[in-house]
């Protein structure tokens, strides 16, 4: 099981307008938690509700599915976000190892890597719409 995410063309109305693309294990989603990532790369849309002070519950997967289907992110919307935890996850590489996967499949130089990638791409297409797979 991964996250899948994707960053499309905003004005593009079709598949092929996938301008990035990137998936990473969910034995990291402790690790991004601790780092302040788990929402803006598992669950972005919680971003845009909480500017719009929407509260959403946890407990009502239906609410937030819903909130999730209907709502735009955009690269704009998170990318200091991403930059914000990138930074708190490499001020402290050994605190954050602790949360390794101990089956080995899911490590801090993974999440390193893919938050640097997805962030480079964050940058390069600023509009772009986000959409994630869990």
């Amino acid at each position: 099981m991964s996250l899948d995410i994707y960053l499309s063309d905003p004005t593009a109305t079709y598949e092929a307008a996938t301008l990035f693309e990137s998936n990473i294990t969910h034995n990291l989603n402790t690790m991004a938690e601790k780092a302040g990532l788990y929402d803006p790369l598992w669950r972005p849309y919680r971003i845009i509700a909480k500017a719009e002070n929407v509260i959403l519950h946890e407990s009502d997967h239906e609410a937030e599915y819903e909130y999730e289907e209907f709502s735009r992110v955009t690269s704009n919307d998170i990318v200091d976000l991403v930059q914000k935890g990138l930074d708190k996850l490499k001020s402290d590489p050994e605190y954050f190892k602790k949360y390794n996967a101990p089956n080995g499949w899911g490590v801090y130089e993974n999440l390193v890597e893919f938050t640097e990638e997805y962030l480079k791409a964050l940058k390069e297409y600023p509009e772009a719409i986000i959409q994630v797979s869990r």
